[in-house]
């Protein structure tokens, strides 16, 4: 079975901002996406944040071209308004972990990909850093 993972806006914005020194693993994650050797999904809400974020530092034209790349290997979790009562009604301690976490449950994926795991003790599926993530696929 291929692995679906769910990726942390963290991660995203360590792959399309390249911050160092996370930017390597997050590329090596989305280059098995690319080639089609794990599926990746992110919430529609990674998408807004990710902007934002990196627009405060780049040409705000570059950005959207590097979320309209990132869209092609990667599937959308919508944020719906069941996903936020969930997320509202959660143990999580920070809201935004929670919408994260059931937009993963939503589209069924078995782990989540993010380097904050503290964030995520409520999880039932595993909650791996990229490099943990990338130390397992090496044993696979």
């Amino acid at each position: 079975m291929i692995d679906k993972l769910f990726l942390d806006t963290n991660v995203v914005l360590d792959l399309l901002g390249e911050r160092e020194p996370f930017y390597n693993p997050a590329a090596k994650i989305a280059t098995l996406a690319d080639k089609r050797i794990i599926h990746i999904v992110v919430s529609a809400l990674t998408y807004s944040t990710a902007y934002y974020l990196l627009s405060r530092f780049e040409d705000t034209e570059q950005v959207k071209e590097k979320l309209r790349k990132f869209k092609v290997i990667s599937e959308i979790s919508d944020l719906t308004d069941e996903i936020i009562d969930i997320g509202l009604s959660s143990r999580f301690k920070d809201f935004e972990d929670s919408l994260q976490y059931y937009c993963a449950i939503k589209k069924g994926c078995n782990i989540l990909i993010t380097r904050n795991a503290k964030d995520f003790k409520e999880s039932d599926i595993p909650v791996l850093s990229p490099d943990e993530y990338l130390g397992i696929m090496k044993t696979k």
